[in-house]
């Protein structure tokens, strides 16, 4: 246990290089090694649509990249709780992916605009290359109808971090001003169903019961 984290029994490792969802976990008093998978999240999407013969659902998508995060981090961590998580969204049945450029994350917005869609956020925990718990979270999320006036001030305020998520938003900050309604735990939105997570590590002994 370190001195710093007085909840912390034991360590856990991130598969991610998120620094939100590493802030989330040390915010709520766990000792966390943030790990990159190295996995190319959008091959990765493009073979599993590609593999399957029919449209594997977006929150499904989530589940099966948040498993193979952790998978792949955990072959180089004997013995260590690994932690993965992927979030996908969905509008009305389709898989929106992170957008490559500012023009294309304007167009994902104006699409949202309106509209309601749902962030899936998967959790997979494992150790030795074996699943020990899994998770699927889901919030739903009403962008208002903001003018084109709005967007372009937005898009300029936001930059490159329109870029980092898969909404061209964070709701911690700017991207809040794009919304009129959320239904869904902050956590969830943020990429990292906090709670559900909590109380499986607590049930692996890696913080305090």
């Amino acid at each position: 246990m370190t001195h710093d984290r007085p909840l912390a029994l034991k360590p856990v490792v991130l598969a991610s290089a998120s620094r939100t969802r590493r802030s989330l976990l040390e915010a709520v008093g766990l000792d966390v090694e943030a790990v990159p998978s190295g996995l190319d999240e959008r091959a990765m999407i493009d073979a599993i649509v590609q593999d399957t013969e029919e449209d594997l659902p977006p929150a499904d998508v989530a589940s099966v990249l948040a498993a193979a995060k952790a998978d792949a981090v955990s072959a180089n961590r004997p013995g260590a709780i690994v932690i993965g998580a992927d979030q996908t969204l969905e509008l009305d049945g389709e898989l929106f992916v992170k957008p490559e450029s500012i023009e294309q994350a304007r167009s994902n917005l104006l699409r949202l605009r309106g509209k309601t869609h749902l962030l899936h956020a998967a959790v997979a925990i494992v150790r030795d290359g074996e699943q020990l718990w899994s998770t699927l979270e889901t919030a739903a999320l009403t962008m208002r109808d903001f003018t084109p006036q709005f967007l372009g001030r937005y898009s300029v305020a936001a930059g490159e971090d329109m870029l980092d998520s898969v909404g061209s938003y964070r709701v911690e900050g700017l991207g809040l001003q794009l919304f009129e309604h959320i239904d869904g735990d902050h956590a969830t939105i943020l990429g990292l169903p906090l709670l559900p997570v909590l109380a499986e590590l607590r049930k692996l002994g890696v913080v305090e019961k």
